[in-house]
């Protein structure tokens, strides 16, 4: 999968603090939304793409087992 080049958003630098704390308290809702509904797949592909050490020596050991 291709990666998307970063977002390069123009936030206004005089945000009042009462918009700013708004505006922080609707994305931090929404990700903990999309968290939530999407946590199985996030998740899932997060292992797929990033294996910890143990699962990868356990792959290792499954696919080379000790020959006695």
């Amino acid at each position: 999968m291709n990666k998307l080049p970063p977002l390069r958003l123009a936030f206004p630098p005089d945000l009042s603090d009462q918009a700013a704390y708004e505006i922080f308290e609707f994305l931090e809702a929404l990700g903990l939304a999309f968290e939530e509904r999407y946590f199985g797949q996030i998740r899932s592909h997060r292992r797929a793409s990033h294996p910890t050490k143990s699962e990868i020596e356990d792959q290792f050991w499954e696919n080379n087992p000790i020959r006695r």
